[in-house]
C-alpha cells in the first residue's frame, strides 16, 4: 500500500474494532489506494463533510481502523468496497454493488453468558436473573441473545443497518472457507477435514477450486458459504493461488495481449493517414 522510498512516516491506526497488525487506516485508502486525495489536509476535508461511511455509520476519524469484512462507502460517488485479503495477503478494496453492501460476514470469536444480576433493589430478594447470552464477533461487536444454534467459529451474516442476524454458516467440512491469517493468507477453498489436537492448535485442511490441498489453523479460517457457494463475491483471483512457474505464463500473456493491441493502434493510425 504504501511506497517504501515514499517518506519515513506513516498513519497509525486509531484505537476501534480491529486490532492494529490487522486493519488499515482510512487515511491510507483515501490517499493511496482510491486517489480521492493528496494531501492529508484534503483527507480531513473529505472526512468532515461526512462523505465515508464504514458499515453503515458515518466515520470522521482520518485514521479509523477498517479491516477485514468491511464495508466502505463513498456517498458522493456512490461506491461501495469491501475490504478482504488477495491471495499474497495484501489488503484489497474489492467493488461491490449497493445489494451486497447490504450485509457483512462476521467470525464468532467466543460464545458466552454474562454475570447474573440480582432482580431489583430490594436487599430482601435473593433471587436472581437469568444470565444474558451473548457472542462476541472478530470485528468488535457484542451480540446479546443469539441463536443457540451459533457455536464459536462460525460465521454469521449481518445486516449492516439494523445489526441483527440473517444468516448461520457452520463450521463444518464441506463448507467454502476464507483464510485470513498465516501463510495461506487470502486463499479460498472448502474444508475437507478438521483435526483435533488436544492442548495444541487444530488444523483444518482445504482444497481450492484447482484441486491444490493446504492446511492451516483453526484460528485462521473464516467460512463465507455452504458448500461451494460464497456469500460474498470475491476479488480477482478469487483465492486460488498460483504457482511462481504460472504466474511467469500470466504475465508473458499479458504483455503480448498488450503488445498486439499497440501494434493494431499502430496499424489502424496508418490505415487512417494514408
Amino acid at each position: 500500500m504504501l511506497d517504501k522510498l515514499g517518506g519515513t512516516w506513516a498513519p497509525k491506526p486509531s484505537t476501534g474494532p480491529h486490532r492494529m497488525r490487522e486493519c488499515i487506516p482510512l487515511a491510507l485508502i483515501l490517499r493511496n489506494r482510491l486517489k480521492y486525495a493528496l494531501t492529508r489536509r484534503e483527507i480531513i476535508m473529505i472526512v468532515m463533510r461526512r462523505a465515508i461511511e464504514i458499515d453503515g455509520k458515518v466515520r470522521t476519524d482520518t485514521n479509523y481502523p477498517i479491516g477485514l469484512m468491511d464495508v466502505v462507502r463513498v456517498a458522493k460517488t456512490d461506491e461501495q468496497f469491501r475490504v478482504l485479503y488477495d491471495v499474497k495477503g495484501r489488503f484489497v478494496l474489492h467493488r461491490i454493488t449497493p445489494e451486497e453492501a447490504k450485509y457483512k460476514l462476521v467470525r464468532i470469536v467466543r460464545v458466552s453468558k454474562g454475570n447474573k444480576c440480582s432482580i431489583g433493589r430490594n436487599p430482601f430478594k435473593t433471587g436472581q436473573a437469568a444470565a444474558i447470552p451473548y457472542i462476541v464477533t472478530h470485528d468488535g461487536r457484542t451480540i446479546r441473545y443469539p441463536d443457540p444454534l451459533i457455536r464459536a467459529n462460525d460465521s454469521v451474516k449481518l445486516e449492516v443497518d439494523t445489526g441483527k442476524v440473517s444468516g448461520i454458516l457452520k463450521f463444518e467440512p464441506g463448507n467454502l472457507a476464507f483464510v485470513n491469517k498465516g501463510n495461506n493468507m487470502g486463499r479460498v477453498g472448502v474444508i475437507v477435514s478438521i483435526e483435533r489436537h488436544p492442548g495444541s492448535f487444530d488444523i483444518v485442511h482445504l482444497r481450492d477450486k484447482k484441486g491444490n490441498n493446504f492446511a492451516t489453523r483453526m484460528a485462521n479460517v473464516f467460512v463465507i458459504g455452504p458448500g461451494t457457494e460464497s456469500w460474498i463475491s470475491l476479488p480477482k483471483q478469487e483465492g486460488v493461488k498460483l504457482s511462481i512457474i504460472e504466474e511467469r505464463d500470466t504475465r508473458i500473456e499479458r504483455k503480448e495481449k498488450l503488445s498486439k493491441k499497440a501494434s493494431e493502434k499502430k496499424s489502424k493510425k496508418k490505415d487512417k493517414d494514408s
